[in-house]
């Protein structure tokens, strides 16, 4: 192609232009904007700190060379792998485990180049504890105002992820973009190309007709628009008309989709997965990986380990209290199920006359009549749930995950609750996001489980450490963990 005559093109469709070019601009200001953040944070948190501790700026130059390594150690990795492209500035959910792994490498990176270097006696503790701590939530404020930014120009037209041609029966269509709004996500539909309907009866030649008679329209049409992908919103049970679609399309130079089932909205982590020459779609992961298996457990063992020492005095109060103000044990033992399914004893402090273990249990009720005075103290603080920490060190339990529930309980939600049995994936907590969220206390009504059931599964599809160190968070500083409790 001619200078003159690719002139000529661009000049004639100054729409597929506008979007090229609000691509490439998106993807520079992403990476400019983390490298200012991160610029910025060093030097502002550096001098901030010197100026409370020892009275002066400090060395100014130091601050921002430390700042402009982390940039690169930030950056780069991003740029190579994509993460700057628009598509990826359409959702900010994604944007926090992602900012907070990249952030936790880039200080390993950090630290480790110091001691090679042997320069870590130049830059103070405190100034490297306040720039990883202050660094993670400005990354983040940022990322979610360029997310927001992005979303409302694409809604205005005014940035656009892709251009793309729908095609399929008209009902089809309509239901795509009835469901999905793609304009709300960056997608500019530039042509929408019916499906002519097939008269009831019509034979097998009169039906591969009338699709080649529109798949030739379709065609000449993408010709025109010069779209960035084709989408093919037709039912995949239509394996005919898909595979003939396929064919067609594969003569334009546009990406080739797939519409979405309805069924793939349910997930969040569809993915393409090959195993040798076979693909497979799939719906859903492993809810840990192997390291996030290994991450999460080293944090439970350090903490619990750490957080039994340090409440050894409290638990020895709470032992006599129980022991002077009820008869019966200290400790209430309990079967639930964990991991994947397999029962384990949990304990806590007791807090009730009773210690039912059996087939057939009451749930605790407000103003109920089998808690002890000391038992609604424990209760309305948490601190019954303690002596999980040793479930948690033994590996029974972890700090955070969805609480467990009595044997009895748990087979008769599984018969009402759909995916009620997949709170068992990840090890049980002592906390969670819904006890977080106020959803604790008795569950007299399926609804009130089904709640709790949604906020538990939100918690395993979303897993990150970032999340559990909020739950712990939430847990001891906010009234939604102490709401409800008996």
């Amino acid at each position: 192609m001619s200078i003159m005559t690719e002139h000529m093109l661009v000049g004639a469709n100054p729409a597929r232009w506008w979007v090229t070019l609000t691509r490439q601009v998106v993807g520079v200001i992403a990476a400019i904007a983390d490298a200012v953040v991160i610029v910025a944070m060093a030097f502002a948190l550096g001098t901030l700190y010197h100026l409370v501790v020892y009275g002066g700026t400090g060395p100014s130059f130091s601050f921002v060379e430390i700042g402009l390594v982390a940039t690169s150690i930030f950056v780069l990795p991003s740029a190579i792998h994509g993460h700057y492209a628009i598509a990826n500035y359409l959702s900010f959910k994604p944007h926090v485990r992602r900012v907070f792994t990249l952030w936790n490498v880039t200080f390993l990176c950090l630290l480790t180049l110091g001691f090679l270097a042997k320069t870590t006696e130049v830059y103070s503790r405190g100034t490297m504890i306040l720039f990883y701590a202050g660094g993670l939530p400005a990354l983040l404020l940022a990322r979610f105002a360029l997310v927001r930014a992005i979303i409302l120009g694409s809604k205005f037209g005014i940035v656009s992820a892709q251009r793309v041609c729908l095609i399929g029966s008209e009902d089809d269509i309509a239901a795509f973009l009835q469901r999905y709004e793609p304009w709300n996500f960056g997608l500019q539909t530039v042509a929408l190309l019916p499906l002519t309907p097939v008269p009831q009866g019509a034979s097998a030649a009169a039906r591969r007709a009338l699709l080649d008679l529109d798949l030739k329209r379709a065609v000449d049409s993408a010709r025109e628009q010069r779209p960035d992908a084709m989408f093919i919103v037709a039912p995949w049970s239509e394996t005919e008309t898909i595979d003939r679609c396929v064919e067609e399309f594969l003569t334009v130079p546009a990406e080739i989709h797939l519409g979405p089932e309805r069924i793939l909205d349910r997930f969040d982590h569809v993915r393409i997965s090959k195993l040798g020459p076979m693909a497979s779609l799939q719906l859903t992961r492993a809810p840990l990986s192997s390291f996030e298996v290994l991450q999460k457990r080293l944090f439970d063992i350090v903490i619990s380990a750490g957080a039994l020492v340090a409440f050894a005095p409290l638990f020895a109060v709470v032992f006599f209290l129980i022991r002077l103000t009820s008869p019966g044990p200290v400790f209430f033992l309990q079967r639930r199920y964990g991991f994947n399914q397999q029962p384990f004893r949990i304990i806590k402090f007791r807090t009730m006359t009773s210690c039912e273990d059996g087939d057939v249990i009451a749930q605790a009720r407000q103003h109920d009549p089998r808690i002890t005075w000391i038992g609604r103290w424990l209760r309305r603080t948490n601190i019954d749930e303690l002596p999980q920490l040793f479930n948690v060190l033994k590996g029974d339990m972890s700090l955070v995950g969805p609480r467990p529930h009595a044997l009895s309980h748990n087979r008769e939600f599984e018969q009402k609750i759909s995916l009620y049995a997949r709170r068992h994936n990840v090890r049980p907590g002592i906390t969670g996001w819904a006890q977080v969220n106020g959803l604790r206390g008795e569950t007299d009504t399926d609804e009130k489980m089904r709640r709790r059931v949604d906020y538990d599964l939100h918690y395993i599809d979303n897993w990150s450490m970032w999340l559990d160190l909020r739950i712990l968070f939430l847990t001891v500083f906010s009234r939604g963990a102490y709401r409800n409790a008996l």
